[in-house]
């Protein structure tokens, strides 16, 4: 859970009027469950195991599919160099108004589209490839060909050594990661709800 000083610092960070992270998701599961992909987001432990490897001190760009609320996106800005990037990639508008009003961070930009078109918002934001993707999308529910087309764009994105990071309910990820990836690390975090299937694709 977190320390009462850091929920202090969150809910300070959201205006006057803007809903609870909690209301917000569960809003934003009502309205796109496939997209969504879980009622409540992700636990703290969750997301310290999702990011230990990162290289946080060779990171000039991090991606993230599927934001919601920005229960990973603020962890990943506490651990960023002053002059990296954090993208954040979400087809749900509400998502992305709700993200531009609490997260007020010059190193991060929310931009509502896809994640097949990662690699137009890349260039669209000054880079040529991304260091780490993260991924907490339904790619088993997605609507048919949405998934495979994300896993051919996030790998061709990624400079060679970089991770594409992924956090899902169901193992069938794995199938598609596998035609993209050589090195695919894989964990689980039990102490989540629902537990979750924890994947690391490096790009050899």
């Amino acid at each position: 859970m977190p320390s009462s000083t850091t929920a202090a610092r969150r809910a300070r960070s959201r205006p006057a009027g803007v809903p609870s992270p909690w209301g917000m998701f569960f809003q934003g599961f009502l309205k796109h469950p496939v997209m969504v992909g879980s009622i409540i987001p992700s636990s703290d432990r969750l997301i310290r195991k999702m990011l230990a490897p990162v290289d946080w001190a060779n990171c000039k760009l991090f991606v993230e599919y599927g934001p919601g609320v920005g229960t990973f996106c603020r962890p990943i800005l506490e651990h960023m160099a002053p002059d990296a990037k954090l993208i954040a990639i979400d087809t749900n508008a509400d998502f992305i108004r709700y993200l531009r009003h609490t997260i007020p961070d010059q190193r991060f930009a929310a931009v509502n589209g896809s994640a097949a078109d990662v690699e137009q918002i890349v260039r669209d934001h000054g880079f040529d490839a991304a260091d780490y993707v993260l991924s907490g999308l339904p790619f088993s529910t997605l609507p048919t060909g949405v998934g495979p087309a994300i896993a051919q764009a996030t790998h061709d994105v990624l400079r060679p050594g970089g991770a594409f990071l992924v956090y899902q309910f169901s193992p069938k990820v794995k199938d598609f990661l596998d035609p993209h990836f050589a090195r695919i690390d894989h964990g689980m975090e039990w102490w989540n709800v629902p537990p979750a299937q924890l994947y690391w694709g490096y790009k050899g």
